[in-house]
Parts: C-alpha cells; sequence; structure tokens
C-alpha cells in the first residue's frame, strides 16, 4: 500500500509540475559562484591554462601560473575578468577567458521526507521537485509549507514558505513535521 501511495504522489506532483510555468531565477539575483560548484575555465588559445576546477572549502579555485583565485561571492562573467586581469599583466597579452558552470554544488533537504541529504541541484527546482528526489513527504510531514535558508542570505535567516518556491544551488530546505 505504501509504494502505492508513493507512486501516486509522484504522479500528482509531476502532473502539478507540467502544468505549471518553471519559475526562473530572478534577474535582480544573478548567480553567485560558491564551495561545491564545478566550473569549466577556458583561456582561448591557450589550452594548457584552461580546464575544470571546483571552487573550494575556502571558495577559492587554483590555476595554473597564477594560483589562488577567489571564486565565491562572484559571478561566472565577473570571475572571468578576474582571471583575465590577473594572467594579463605577467603572463598573457589581451586573455580571453570565459568561465561554465559544469556542475552546481547541491542543495540539502531535511526533516520530514524518507530519504534527507543533498541532492545535485538542476535548474528550474522547486521544494516540491525536492521533495519527490528525496523520497516524498513522510506521513508526519506537513505538505504545504516548508522552511528554506538561502544560500545567497549572509544572515541565513529561515524562511517558512510555499513547496512551489524555487529551489537554488546551496540552499537548505526543511520539512516540517505539522501538529494535527
Amino acid at each position: 500500500m505504501t509504494q502505492r501511495v508513493f507512486a501516486w504522489f509522484v504522479c500528482a506532483c509531476l502532473a502539478l509540475l507540467a502544468a505549471r510555468p518553471l519559475p526562473a531565477q530572478s534577474p535582480a539575483l544573478p548567480y553567485r559562484l560558491g564551495p561545491g560548484d564545478q566550473l569549466r575555465i577556458t583561456v582561448f588559445g591557450n589550452p594548457d591554462l584552461s580546464g575544470r576546477h571546483t571552487v573550494d572549502g575556502e571558495g577559492r579555485i587554483m590555476l595554473p601560473l597564477i594560483q589562488s583565485v577567489r571564486a565565491a561571492g562572484l559571478t561566472p562573467a565577473e570571475l572571468a575578468v578576474v582571471i583575465a586581469e590577473r594572467y594579463s599583466p605577467n603572463y598573457l597579452v589581451n586573455a580571453q577567458v570565459s568561465v561554465d558552470i559544469v556542475r552546481y554544488r547541491p542543495y540539502f533537504i531535511l526533516g520530514e521526507v524518507n530519504k534527507p541529504g543533498g541532492y545535485a541541484y538542476r535548474q528550474g527546482m522547486t521544494a516540491l521537485v525536492a521533495v519527490a528526489r528525496a523520497g516524498g513527504f513522510t506521513a508526519r510531514a506537513n505538505t504545504r509549507k516548508v522552511i528554506v535558508i538561502r544560500a545567497h542570505d549572509p544572515q541565513r535567516k529561515k524562511r517558512r514558505l510555499s513547496v512551489h518556491v524555487p529551489v537554488y544551488p546551496g540552499d537548505i530546505v526543511t520539512v516540517p513535521e505539522r501538529f494535527f
């Protein structure tokens, strides 16, 4: 019986998602890099300086010749400018750099879900999709509201929001217990 209920729940979630437009990330909040993001950095005309790099726990990446570069808190375009500036004076003339995100840092889901933990982020996710990826709600879960701590919020404020709210990389989503 439990598997049938879970299968019904997943089908209902997918039907809801198909009927609703996917929320876009707000243009007012450009994506900021953080620990765990995997990047592809291309230095045009210099394949030895190009490659994949992961932002470490201190928010830095290690690059050939210029060593440690702070990436956390920057957009990919801002990071490309910083890298080009670091290469230009001593190593390259008019360095052209691009930074692409290969894999976003994970989001985390806790509380009344069947499989809490960290999961790979996919663009356009909502908290309801995150719950579905974590095995669905438990029997005691509040299925209407979630608590979200945004990764980009320096105060790390807990916000009680609808399950249809977008989830972004690094967010912590908690499904609270219902009290009735």
